[in-house]
């Protein structure tokens, strides 16, 4: 535990560079009186660490210093080839430097963290692609990663739901939700006018890009995965207007309950008891009233809305219009 914790507090000095002794013992979960006491024993044992007194003071390590340690547990050599997903690896490009990484590492460890490392692939495989879905194409995704890493600006021809627009954007980020990658970046700004904020753009719906040879500055608190959970938040919360009561039989009901997860949810805290035919009520979220239409009109005989009335009135009325289509 301890030579753990002093490998880890090594680590920290060499990547984060001077450190207070307070925020060293926050980051380890001991006290500041832990702390000195481990860097004494970094120190006797021929580690350069040093320490300087004041407000702006703390320990860092000696200039040019670096640890060769390759020690590895096999959890974590477990956890850095399963975080490697070679398919967007290979989507981004980047399939051989993976498989040379890993060919490093699996060098780099003892014999039996080799063995260890080496199964996992043989028995854990991660698809990120869900079921009757295919990934986008992707051709153009490490032309798109590359303008993201060196904050250069990108000019494209978008397909919207509405149409096609021209966009000229800063690339800011690359995201991976559900097998389908999403690029996220701010418009241009134009004369005397701020840039607009970052918006969402799916990668496969780009039918035509230039990266231009011009670089944007990339703000520094711009933090990609808080504003993605930001924006999934804000997109959910926008999602559904309302409430609609149904009634379902229980195939019914676990069909709704798989629609999507805000429906499971509400159906888990509004279900009431089944009656003597087999029918339960049950509330559920409420988007567009055709599109709600739409999806439980594949429901078939399943499902009957009860309220709101235009809902149970659409549904009326697609029922009457596949009839006609089928009775001739």
């Amino acid at each position: 535990m301890r030579a753990s914790r002093l490998l880890s507090l090594l680590m920290l000095l060499q990547t984060r560079g001077r450190q207070t002794a307070q925020a060293l013992a926050e980051e380890l979960e001991v006290t500041v009186r832990t702390i000195y006491r481990d860097i004494d024993d970094l120190s006797a044992a021929g580690v350069p660490v040093y320490g300087d007194r004041g407000r702006a003071g703390g320990f860092q390590l000696l200039d040019g210093y670096r640890t060769r340690l390759t020690g590895m547990t096999a959890q974590e050599a477990e956890s850095l080839f399963l975080a490697g997903l070679p398919g967007p690896a290979a989507e981004l490009g980047l399939g051989d430097t993976l498989a040379a990484a890993q060919l490093k590492l699996l060098a780099a460890l003892p014999e039996q963290g080799r063995q260890t490392a080496s199964r996992l692939n043989a028995r854990i495989h991660l698809d990120p692609v869900g079921w009757f879905q295919e990934a986008g194409k992707v051709d153009i995704l490490p032309d798109i990663a590359r303008a993201v890493w060196n904050e250069q600006i990108i000019r494209m021809r978008y397909e919207r739901w509405a149409g096609v627009v021209e966009r000229t954007v800063e690339p800011l980020g690359l995201v991976l939700k559900g097998g389908v990658w999403y690029l996220v970046a701010r418009s241009q700004p134009e004369a005397g006018k701020p840039p607009g904020g970052p918006r969402t753009y799916r990668v496969s719906n780009i039918l035509a890009h230039t990266v231009l040879d011009r670089h944007f500055t990339r703000p520094k608190d711009f933090d990609l995965p808080a504003h993605w959970r930001e924006s999934l938040e804000s997109f959910e919360a926008g999602l559904y207007t309302g409430t609609a009561r149904v009634k379902a039989t229980s195939a019914g009901l676990k069909m709704l309950r798989n629609l999507a997860p805000a429906f499971n949810e509400r159906i888990t805290a509004t279900l009431r008891p089944t009656d003597a035919s087999g029918w339960a009520e049950a509330d559920i979220p409420l988007e567009a009233v055709d599109w709600t239409a739409h999806q439980l009109l594949g429901l078939g005989l399943t499902v009957e809305v009860l309220e709101p009335p235009a809902l149970r009135a659409h549904m009326a009325a697609l029922a009457a219009g596949l009839h006609r289509r089928y009775q001739n």
